[in-house]
């Protein structure tokens, strides 16, 4: 009897997430509609600001689904047991949070169905249409992976479908940097570092994502984790926190050389209002500094301080990605050096932006569609870690 009331608690548990995750993914079909009925007049994106909230959630989801990746790959390439047992999960992530970051930067275009044109025509010069080929390219690869890891037939092309997802994704998220690498239209950007910068950041933003969903399968399934693995889990976290703040702030200690980027890094490091205030505050404190001290902290590193590490890497990710993809169009680009510029069309001067309901709307039912696709699979099928059981004192 006990156990059929536990079953019941659970069906109960997994339609109430699956009604949450339907009524956040509905809000953002509501604010599409909106946006494709009334125009992107009613978001606080403008001529300035053409990339506002919703592709903070999306270039999160999708630096993210990369990064997951790499629990996978460290089981399947390189042979560590207790992440070849995480490697279904980790694909699942994978694949869910790409189609919800995709389903952002899709309907927040105003014209989704240009899509087809994105398609079915290629231009080789855009690396805008290099992505497509890398989005598409990462979904069959992952599809394949997860064939060969539960269809025992097909096993024994694990490592190959692994490796070659293990190269995919680096060049995807390469292919994410680049995006941004070669926009030479806006001062923050146009840095050789932002490739490699964007790849170590997937680390950290994947792995605290794992980490997040893989404790709360746990607890849903009513099982603990070996502290063995969480240790080990926890230490290789606090290893890519390290190694992501350390390519950030490469990142602005190299713009600071430059003399024509002076203006930028003090608009975003200390005179930009809120700019400042989410790097330091949200990224470098939030971000790293508590959860580095969450993890290696002498009496802390236990399962709920590496579970609030986790949340908190993730909070940063989205400070430190507003910074960036706003603050750095926000900041004017600086076209004739020397000489201060100024016409009606606000050339010169710093634009404001306010995200309205609709981005948010928007954004969240992008996480909505991974968290939906992540539950019902968890449900229907068997991605639960297969550990050997742990047994507590």
């Amino acid at each position: 009897m006990a156990d059929l009331s536990a079953l019941r608690s659970m069906n109960r548990l997994f339609y109430v997430l699956l009604a949450f995750g339907g009524l956040a993914a509905l809000g953002g079909a509501y604010a599409v509609y909106m946006m494709e009925h009334h125009g992107h007049i009613i978001s606080g994106m403008n001529n300035q600001i053409v990339w506002g909230m919703p592709h903070v959630f999306a270039i999160f989801l999708i630096v993210a689904a990369s990064g997951v990746l790499n629990v996978a790959s460290i089981g399947s390439v390189f042979g560590k047991a207790i992440y070849k047992a995480r490697a279904p999960l980790a694909s699942l992530l994978s694949i869910a949070m790409l189609s919800g970051g995709l389903a952002v930067l899709m309907l927040d275009l105003g014209r989704p169905d240009r899509i087809i044109v994105a398609a079915t025509h290629y231009n080789l010069t855009s690396v805008f249409a290099w992505n497509v080929v890398l989005y598409s390219g990462m979904f069959s690869l992952v599809i394949v992976y997860l064939w060969t890891m539960m269809e025992r037939r097909m096993n024994v092309f694990n490592k190959a479908a692994g490796l070659a997802v293990f190269v995919w994704r680096f060049v995807l998220t390469t292919g994410t940097g680049l995006i941004f690498a070669f926009l030479t239209a806006r001062q923050a950007y146009g840095s050789a570092l932002l490739p490699p910068m964007f790849i170590v950041l997937s680390f950290a933003w994947g792995l605290a994502v794992f980490h997040v969903v893989q404790a709360v399968i746990y607890v849903w399934n009513e099982k603990k984790l070996d502290p063995e693995i969480l240790q080990r889990k926890k230490n290789l976290l606090g290893v890519f926190v390290i190694g992501s703040l350390y390519m950030v702030a490469t990142y602005h200690f190299t713009n600071m050389y430059f003399a024509h980027q002076h203006g930028f890094e003090l608009f975003i490091l200390r005179d930009g209002g809120i700019y400042p205030n989410l790097f330091w505050w949200g990224y470098v404190v939030l971000g790293n500094v508590l959860p580095l001290l969450l993890i290696y902290a002498p009496g802390l590193g236990k399962s709920k301080c590496v579970m609030a590490a986790a949340l908190l890497v993730v909070l940063g990710a989205f400070a430190l990605l507003y910074v960036f993809i706003i603050g750095g169009q926000a900041y004017p680009l600086n076209i004739f050096p020397g000489y201060e510029v100024s016409s009606s069309f606000a050339d010169g001067q710093i634009a404001s932006y306010t995200p309205s309901i609709y981005e948010f709307l928007l954004g969240f039912g992008g996480l909505a569609i991974a968290f939906i696709i992540t539950t019902v699979s968890v449900r229907v099928l068997n991605f639960m870690p297969q550990d050997k059981p742990y047994i507590s004192d």
